[in-house]
């Protein structure tokens, strides 16, 4: 694991001061990585999101409302699997 550095203010360490003791963060560090870890999970969800909604429309066969509901339902779940 690689240290790094980082400054703050000081509004922005005590709300996060408040925050740790009312969520049960044992450490400022592990605060800090748990929001990155958040912070990163939803711009990948962001990218599939983009990545998906440019994909509607651009198949030219006839699709089905069954195939279509079917599909939304296999996406869900990939994406379920995925991002719990």
């Amino acid at each position: 694991m690689e240290a790094i550095s980082l400054k703050m203010e000081n509004n922005i360490l005590h709300e996060i001061d408040q925050k740790i003791k009312k969520h049960r963060f044992s450490t400022r560090t592990e605060f800090i990585r748990d929001a990155i870890r958040e912070k990163l999970s939803e711009l990948e969800k962001q990218e599939v999101l983009k990545s998906i909604s440019r994909l509607r429309g651009s198949s030219k066969r006839r699709t089905t409302d069954a195939e279509l509901h079917k599909a939304g339902e296999t996406i869900f779940e990939i994406l379920e699997k995925r991002f719990r």
